[in-house]
C-alpha cells in the first residue's frame, strides 16, 4: 500500500486492486501547489468523501466525469452529486458498510457540519459529517477521521475496527487541535501510524502539526508528518 498526502485532507491511496482519492480538494488548495492534478488522479478507481464542505468535495465532480471513478458519499451528498452529473455513485450513511473493489468502507460518526452555499446565498445541508473506516484485502486498515472533534465513542470505533493507520485532523478552529487530537489517538486508538492532516492550508488554522507531534511524544504510535506530495509505503 502506498499513501500520498496531497495537502489539507486529500490523500491518494494505492493498493493492488484500487487507486483511491480521498476528499480531493486540489484546485484552490494552497498545499497542493506544484503538484499535477492529472498525475495524482491517474488511474483512480474510487473517490471517497467524508462530508460535503467544499474543501473536501473539491474537484470530485470534474474528476468523476473525467476518470469514471466510483464516488462514495453519504446519501444526501451522493444525491446532490448526482444532480451535478456524477453517475457512478455508492451512497450510504452512518454505521453502514459498502463493499467495493478490494476494500470496504464503513461510515462512522464525526462531530462536524456538512453543507454548501450556492450562488444565491442558500445553504444546502448535505447529510451528516462522517469518518470513513477502510478495510483492505490483505492490507493495513485505515481510519480517515474526517473533520471532527474528540468524542468518547472513538473507543467503540477502535473496538469494532481496530484500525492500523489514522488520518487525523489537527488544525484547530474547524476541527480538534493538535493537543486534543493527540489525546484522542492515545486514549481511544492503537494506531501503528498516525498521519496528521487539515493544517497549513488556510491562515486561520494551525500552520504546522507540531502540537500533535509534541502530544504524541512517548506514544507507541508512529507519527508520520508528511509533506504535501510525500508518500508512505506500508
Amino acid at each position: 500500500m502506498k499513501i500520498t498526502w496531497l495537502g489539507h485532507s486529500a490523500f491518494r491511496i494505492e493498493t493492488g486492486k484500487a487507486k483511491i482519492l480521498l476528499d480531493p480538494f486540489l484546485n484552490h488548495n494552497a498545499s497542493f501547489a506544484g503538484q499535477d492534478i492529472k498525475d495524482v488522479s491517474s488511474g483512480i478507481t474510487h473517490i471517497l468523501l467524508t462530508h460535503g464542505h467544499g474543501d473536501h468535495v473539491g474537484d470530485t465532480v470534474a474528476l468523476a466525469k473525467e476518470t469514471g471513478a466510483v464516488v462514495l458519499a453519504n446519501a444526501d451528498l451522493a444525491a446532490w452529486l448526482g444532480f451535478q452529473g456524477v453517475d457512478r455513485i455508492e451512497m450510504g450513511n452512518t454505521g453502514g458498510t459498502i463493499t467495493l473493489g478490494g476494500f470496504s468502507a464503513t461510515f462512522t460518526n464525526a462531530l462536524h457540519s456538512s453543507a454548501q452555499i450556492t450562488e444565491d446565498g442558500v445553504s444546502h445541508a448535505l447529510g451528516n459529517a462522517n469518518g470513513l473506516m477502510l478495510h483492505f484485502d490483505d492490507e493495513a486498515s485505515i481510519f480517515a477521521m474526517g473533520d471532527t472533534d474528540i468524542f468518547s465513542d472513538m473507543g467503540l470505533i477502535n473496538e469494532l475496527h481496530q484500525p492500523d493507520i489514522g488520518f487525523v485532523p489537527v488544525g484547530d478552529r474547524f476541527t480538534m487541535g493538535g493537543a486534543v487530537a493527540a489525546l484522542a489517538c492515545q486514549r481511544y486508538f492503537s494506531f501503528k501510524a498516525a498521519i496528521p492532516c487539515h493544517f497549513g492550508t488556510f491562515p486561520i488554522i494551525d500552520q504546522t502539526a507540531d502540537k500533535f507531534i509534541d502530544g504524541m511524544e512517548g506514544s507507541k504510535t508512529q507519527v508520520k508528518a508528511l509533506k504535501p506530495a510525500e508518500s508512505l509505503s506500508i
